[in-house]
């Protein structure tokens, strides 16, 4: 009896599972949408965790031992270097002073070049100061022996009746330091015959301006080896 109620109930159990699988089975299945949670991420700046010092004393290397040997070569090497410096220093020096040296020389020699600059500028302006005052006594010594000249020649001198206003010759007379005349040339006449030749006789009448005898010779070479001479009614002009 007992083993018959087990097996109903066992038949009576598998109809309940069948019965809700055919439920669910034959029931529309509904889809679910799971909607996700937003979160908003922010970076945050940590401040720098400070390392604990330690409270326990650190320890320090032991300083390294130097034999002599060592000492000896370090002093060595101090020596040398200071050798060194000090010859490196005299170098220095000497070619600071080399340099001084040129300068000096540089600086001198274009002051030097200055002052023979100013002294040649002055030499130049004494000697044209010097030529323009030997000039200027040739001239004046000049003027006067061509008013003795023309003033001889004047006196010498009769004027044609064919003579007119406006009328003009011009001769060259060539001298020799003794004043005596040695040529005469007509280089331009003024068209009258009459006029030329009497021109002509005055030079001739004259033959030889003594006075030209006390002039420098320097003078008489440089002026008066030849002289122009204009004849004209109204005057007579060297």
């Amino acid at each position: 009896m007992a083993y018959f109620s087990g097996i109903v109930f066992s038949a009576m159990l598998h109809m309940v599972v069948i019965s809700a699988l055919w439920v669910n089975w034959q029931q529309p299945s509904k889809k679910v949408f799971v909607q996700p949670n937003y979160i908003n991420a922010e970076l945050i700046a940590l401040a720098p965790v400070e390392k604990k010092q330690s409270s326990l004393p650190t320890k320090k290397p032991a300083a390294p031992v130097m034999t002599g040997s060592d000492k000896n070569r370090e002093k060595k090497t101090q020596k040398e270097e200071e050798k060194r410096k000090v010859a490196q220093t005299r170098e220095l020096k000497a070619e600071q002073k080399k340099l001084d040296a040129e300068k000096k020389r540089i600086k001198e020699e274009r002051e030097a070049q200055k002052r023979r600059a100013r002294e040649a500028e002055w030499e130049e302006t004494l000697a044209q100061a010097k030529a323009q005052q030997a000039a200027e006594e040739d001239e004046r010594a000049a003027n006067s022996f061509r008013q003795v000249i023309q003033k001889r020649l004047s006196e010498n001198w009769s004027r044609p009746p064919s003579a007119r206003r406006g009328m003009e010759t011009h001769v060259r007379i060539r001298l020799v330091p003794t004043g005596r005349v040695v040529g005469l040339t007509i280089i331009k006449s003024s068209g009258d015959i009459a006029f030329d030749r009497s021109v002509e006789q005055a030079v001739r009448k004259v033959d030889q301006f003594i006075e030209l005898q006390t002039m420098d010779s320097r003078l008489f070479e440089l002026k008066f080896r030849s002289v122009d001479v204009a004849f004209s009614p109204e005057d007579l002009r060297l």
